[in-house]
């Protein structure tokens, strides 16, 4: 069996699954965020009275933070009050992030573990060795009463990746290469594991960013096999024991693909989906209005990091908004104390609390008819960051920032 298929099996007390197998298994954990005040209503609906574990539960202010609307002020104070009726250890506010960051962060993310959300980025938690996936609210509703959700065991794709691409190329790149390569429908209701040599090598947020944007080719998990980076961080913040589940030796998998990175240059989606890819060079000179740096893909301490080498000492264009959002208080701290926020402030950034931000279009820096938005955000769709007559491009917090600098998409060289 796969990693994918023995914690499966684990969580539903089988033995051995098989592909397209229906198991019913025990969730580890289960996260709401603040799209999702509907998950209430059908709890109650269904005659929910307690949560399964209170531990195994959380809430995330994060799409919504801060409110933005008297509407979703009010879906804030009724979570809170389901919170506190519910006596649950876990909620997260709009003073602490977003979920796929603070989660991990607090230690709630392990290896081998079944963790479900409201979010489709919750494949972002395969880069832990966890099977990770999103749900909507009914779904969600029956976990809270429960414990346990079905699942079909999906056939896995491997993707394996190896090379070393050029020096001002990030995983955000490498990701949007495949994503273009596979298609948006090329995984759909499978999982995908990554591996290779270049996965080996990466660091716990260039494997967070890889395996959220699995979801964009339709993905239902993402899995890769914990390396020592990512083992040392559980290592240093999860707070129980967990299992690193291994792959059967000659598991056959539904497919293999290869990818050579070797010399892959910094690359771009292109409106208006996440499949439209091109190498930044073809997206040179390409007028910009707003540039943004955050999200669950591009908004950790690395990415704002790499923004603050660009920009240090410098302006940007003064034609461009470029707004960065930590993706967690841990993050936003950090940079503050590196002096990061300080010397991006004075290069005309414009800085707001943890969270998702315009990334799903609803407040805390949405666009206008006719702007162009460079982003290190996950989806270009028409509407996705506010008006549906606006262009966004995906790119690396790198690119993003070049781009910033100069007023119009630019290659980065930090």
């Amino acid at each position: 069996m796969h990693a994918i298929e023995k914690i499966l099996a684990n969580n539903a007390g089988l033995d051995k699954v098989e592909i397209g197998q229906i198991v019913t298994c025990n969730i580890d954990f289960a996260e709401i965020n603040d799209l999702y005040l509907q998950t209430i209503y059908s709890f109650w609906e269904m005659g929910g009275k307690k949560v399964f574990d209170k531990n195994k539960v959380a809430f995330v202010f994060d799409h919504y933070s801060p409110a933005p609307t008297i509407k979703t002020a009010q879906i804030h104070k009724e979570m809170r009050e389901f919170v506190k009726d519910q006596g649950l250890t876990h909620h997260f506010d709009i003073n602490k992030g977003i979920c796929h960051q603070v989660m991990p962060e607090s230690g709630l993310i392990y290896p081998g573990m079944i963790i479900v959300a409201t979010d489709s980025h919750t494949t972002t938690h395969g880069a832990f060795g966890a099977f990770g996936t999103g749900v909507g609210a009914t779904d969600m509703a029956t976990i809270l009463i429960s414990g346990k959700l079905w699942f079909r065991v999906p056939e896995i794709i491997n993707i394996e990746i190896n090379g070393i691409p050029s020096k001002n190329t990030y995983a955000k790149d490498v990701i949007l290469y495949i994503v273009g390569k596979v298609k948006a429908n090329g995984a759909v209701y499978k999982a995908i594991e990554f591996s290779g040599d270049y996965v080996e090598k990466i660091d716990v947020s260039e494997r967070m960013t890889i395996c959220n944007m699995a979801v964009e080719m339709g993905a239902k998990t993402a899995y890769m096999a914990p390396n020592k980076a990512v083992i040392d961080y559980v290592n240093s913040r999860a707070t129980k024991d967990y299992t690193i589940y291994e792959i059967d030796e000659g598991y056959e998998y539904s497919e293999h693909l290869v990818f050579n990175i070797d010399g892959l240059e910094p690359q771009l989606a292109v409106p208006h989906s996440v499949d439209n890819n091109v190498s930044v060079k073809d997206g040179v000179g390409t007028k910009i209005h707003q540039a943004f740096i955050g999200s669950c893909t591009g908004g950790r301490f690395e990415d704002i990091e790499t923004a603050w080498k660009i920009l240090k000492g410098k302006k940007i264009h003064p034609d461009v908004r470029l707004v960065i959002i930590p993706a967690s208080d841990e993050i936003q701290l950090s940079i503050i104390e590196k002096r990061y926020m300080r010397d991006l402030i004075k290069a005309g950034v414009t800085f707001s609390a943890p969270g998702c931000g315009p990334c799903l279009g609803t407040h805390a820096g949405i666009i206008a008819d006719d702007e162009v938005c460079i982003t290190s955000t996950n989806r270009n769709f028409p509407g996705r960051m506010g008006s549906n007559k606006a262009s966004i491009y995906l790119a690396s917090p790198a690119t993003v920032a070049a781009s910033a600098l100069n007023g119009y998409i630019t290659e980065p060289i930090v």
